[in-house]
């Protein structure tokens, strides 16, 4: 956050959702096979939305080929037939990514407790009727006051990927900050330094004006960008990201486009499992 992202957290493995249901009903579950339970399997086939899924299921409004399912839990396989308030749908999960230019004061979280608004909410206010009933999932995070660009997936393997510490997918800001970096301060940012969490990976330094500079980092850790040019002298005034990989933000503020195909793979290298 804070113009990078936050590395995923390395949880104990558990047994998934998905997988417990499965067994408590003594249904088969193929190996092999992508795993995948109903709520989540209507979201990233943009039949509902994850959490009015739920819903739907709970209320019995939810039929999965021959009978009512009411565990949003249920295991369930790509290409089955469900049927939501009657109407068949084949679950289908075509990748999306999609770009977005996030406008400064809105938070990427589920809710906002200030009330100015959510990624989310402004996404889905300008998707056309055929993408707004996806389950879209943001990669990695921007501060509150960070603007630019924030990508957004049906696929949470495009989430894993693109915050993965691992993959040092570069990403690349604009600040604004207080007084002019010397080339001594330009030049520790290249190097690395050391933060109260660790050293950071060298980065992408150069000035672009006496007051702005551009860093691309190859790692993502709370508040990074912040705290980097804080650390040589020059607090951050205003943030923007302008790219992650090879993807360059291009459209206006508040809106989107999607990704194309090269452009994941190769701007992004993400290749489809």
């Amino acid at each position: 956050m804070g113009g990078a992202d936050a590395p995923l957290s390395m949880a104990r493995k558990k047994t998934p959702r998905w997988l417990q249901a499965a067994r408590a009903r003594g249904a088969p579950v193929e190996e092999g096979e992508r795993a995948d339970w109903l709520a989540r399997a209507l979201g990233r086939s943009g039949i509902l939305p994850q959490q009015e899924a739920e819903h739907a299921i709970r209320d019995g409004r939810v039929r999965v080929e021959d009978r009512v399912e009411r565990e949003p839990f249920a295991p369930v396989r790509p290409g089955m037939t469900v049927f939501v308030e009657g109407q068949a749908h084949r679950l289908e999960s075509p990748l999306h990514v999609l770009m977005f230019h996030k406008p400064e004061g809105v938070i990427v979280a589920g809710t906002d407790p200030e009330g100015q608004g959510t990624v989310f909410e402004r996404l889905r206010a300008v998707l056309p009727p055929e993408l707004r009933n996806f389950e879209w999932y943001a990669v990695g995070r921007l501060d509150r006051d960070t603007t630019g660009l924030l990508l957004f997936t049906n696929d949470e393997r495009v989430v894993q990927h693109g915050t993965s510490p691992a993959k040092h997918l570069p990403k690349r800001y604009v600040a604004q900050v207080a007084g002019r970096p010397s080339e001594e301060a330009l030049t520790r940012l290249q190097e690395g330094l050391v933060l109260e969490d660790g050293p950071t990976r060298p980065a992408g330094a150069r000035l672009l004006a006496p007051e702005c500079v551009e860093l691309v980092l190859t790692e993502g850790r709370h508040h990074q960008v912040k705290r980097m040019l804080a650390a040589v002298g020059h607090p951050v005034r205003t943030l923007h990201r302008q790219a992650v990989g090879s993807v360059l933000l291009d459209v206006p503020v508040g809106s989107w486009r999607p990704l194309r195909p090269e452009e994941i793979s190769e701007g992004l290298g993400f290749q489809v499992p």
